[in-house]
């Protein structure tokens, strides 16, 4: 028997997914966050110039097991068909009066 898969949310926000009438999963954040490391140098004056290093606090990979991140954490690992990102910028999401993100309609598994 095939084991069900589970999500561990590696994001600081709550997740909800939407089938477009009625939400269908909500995803809390599990207590750790998956970053890429920065690296800022004042260049002049206002300018500063950044250089992204490794992703930090992203599990190994575990069977049956995703792991939700941000969008620039997904890109980082380009590969791991285990990381997946919220569709932030897909048609059907869900924003509030101030704009901000209520839900989305899926996550993110490959990019071009």
């Amino acid at each position: 028997m095939k084991k069900p898969f589970e999500f561990i949310n590696l994001t600081p926000h709550a997740i909800v997914l939407h089938d477009g009438e009625f939400i269908n999963a909500t995803f809390e954040p599990s207590g750790s966050v998956a970053r890429v490391s920065t690296e800022v140098k004042a260049v002049d004056g206002f300018f500063y110039r950044r250089k992204f290093g490794e992703v930090i606090n992203l599990p190994e990979p575990k069977e049956n097991v995703f792991y939700i991140v941000s969008a620039m954490v997904k890109s980082a690992v380009k590969g791991r068909k285990d990381v997946v990102a919220p569709a932030t910028d897909a048609e059907g999401v869900i924003r509030n009066d101030k704009g901000h993100i209520v839900s989305v309609p899926g996550f993110i598994f490959e990019e071009e």
